[in-house]
């Protein structure tokens, strides 16, 4: 049977969801581990280790490879004889010895952990061989699996320490789902964009090429690599990520093919630090707050204007600022676009705002200057370092 000690600092695992948080614990205990000397305060720092070490495992969800690895840990936790992961239908992992070992003690951990699914409470079964306890693993109301658990003689707390384990199992699966629709919607969202940017472009773009292939030959077939590159880059299939480097190269042949159609009336100026080139951005999430300066601030103004893009050092973030000396937009009108109440031509702008603070959190997300008459500036503020993106630096030339 487990210690009083150890069935309580189970149930304060359990609402430890995160594992970022656990190992942080974990981290901080381990520091004066010297000065743990009661039988509780050791108790505590084994059960935070356990689970700190587990968590990253099930990062995935329920997985046969993170299930046989977060199963070593989580039946050292409970200090039983074997333990076995399920999911719906079938056995995921197998750690430790289980009565009758072999398929048909395996069979018998299955028999039971269908009994827990389907009854979704723990369920118990006792035997001359030793005790079972199976603890569905729920994920809302939804149970996704099981946790068993096998010992010589289960008492009330080894049976309360299971269902522990098992919610604490499910909240790690949860965590996963989580971050998989998170995901889902950045994808959804990066199609949107593409989308919306796509025929409006598109058409524009081929009837400008179409305007020089008598009198101009050379400068069609500029444009045409142009625009070819530029809708390689939009429609790419990989990667939540690319580097400010790579989007300003895009906008540059963005605005090159705008420039065929509008002439002179559109001018850009650029000031990028080159310390910042290297920073992972958001795909698609500058490009389309140059399309809205170009689309709906100068288009209709007549004499066109200047669009200025900056790129500069902000200590630990990049800034990056989109500014034009357009029409501007209604304040009152902007604000319903960004919380979503009103459909808009610049839908754009609440697509970009909410991916970025889906990434980095609320305070990340567009910061809007704007009236009407007075041009607006789009100002975003982007961490420097982001895990993961490998930076890369191409050219980039204004025109």
């Amino acid at each position: 049977m487990l210690s009083t000690a150890l069935q309580m600092t189970l149930i304060v695992a359990t609402v430890v969801v995160g594992g970022t948080l656990v190992g942080y614990l974990a981290f901080k205990i381990a520091r004066s581990s010297r000065d743990l000397g009661t039988d509780a305060e050791k108790a505590t720092f084994e059960t935070l280790h356990r689970v700190s070490v587990a968590a990253p495992h099930l990062a995935q969800g329920l997985t046969p490879e993170g299930a046989a690895t977060a199963g070593k840990h989580l039946r050292a936790l409970l200090a039983a004889q074997g333990l076995v992961i399920t999911d719906t239908s079938a056995v995921l992992a197998v750690d430790g010895t289980i009565p009758d070992t072999g398929d048909r003690g395996t069979a018998a951990a299955l028999e039971l952990a269908a009994a827990a699914l389907s009854a979704t409470r723990t369920q118990v079964k006792r035997s001359d061989t030793g005790d079972m306890v199976c603890a569905p693993i729920m994920v809302g109301d939804v149970p996704v699996g099981t946790v068993c658990a096998y010992i010589p003689r289960a008492g009330a707390g080894f049976v309360r320490a299971v269902a522990e384990v098992a919610a604490w199992v499910a909240a790690q699966v949860g965590l996963a789902e989580l971050d998989a629709s998170r995901a889902l919607l950045m994808e959804a969202e990066v199609r949107a964009l593409r989308a919306q940017i796509s025929p409006h472009f598109i058409y524009n773009s081929l009837n400008a090429i179409a305007s020089f292939i008598i009198t101009d030959p050379a400068r069609a077939r500029e444009l045409v690599v142009e625009f070819a590159d530029f809708t390689r880059y939009s429609f790419r299939r990989h990667g939540d990520f690319t580097t400010l480097a790579e989007e300003l190269t895009a906008i540059d042949r963005y605005l090159l093919l705008e420039k065929a159609r509008f002439g002179d009336r559109i001018k850009v100026s650029l000031a990028i630090a080159p310390e910042v080139l290297t920073t992972a951005i958001p795909f698609l999430s500058l490009q389309p707050l140059v399309e809205n300066a170009v689309r709906h601030g100068l288009e209709s103004k007549p004499g066109g204007g200047l669009i200025t893009i900056s790129a500069s050092d902000s200590g630990e973030y990049a800034l990056i600022t989109v500014e034009d000396d357009g029409v501007g937009i209604d304040p009152v009108a902007l604000a319903a676009v960004l919380a979503g109440t009103t459909e808009s031509i610049h839908v754009g702008l609440r697509n970009v705002d909410v991916r970025l603070r889906q990434v980095y959190g609320d305070a990340h997300g567009l910061v809007i200057d704007t009236a009407p008459g007075a041009g607006t500036l789009i100002t975003m503020r982007i961490p420097k370092f982001r895990p993961g993106v490998e930076p890369t630096a191409p050219g980039i030339a204004a025109r």
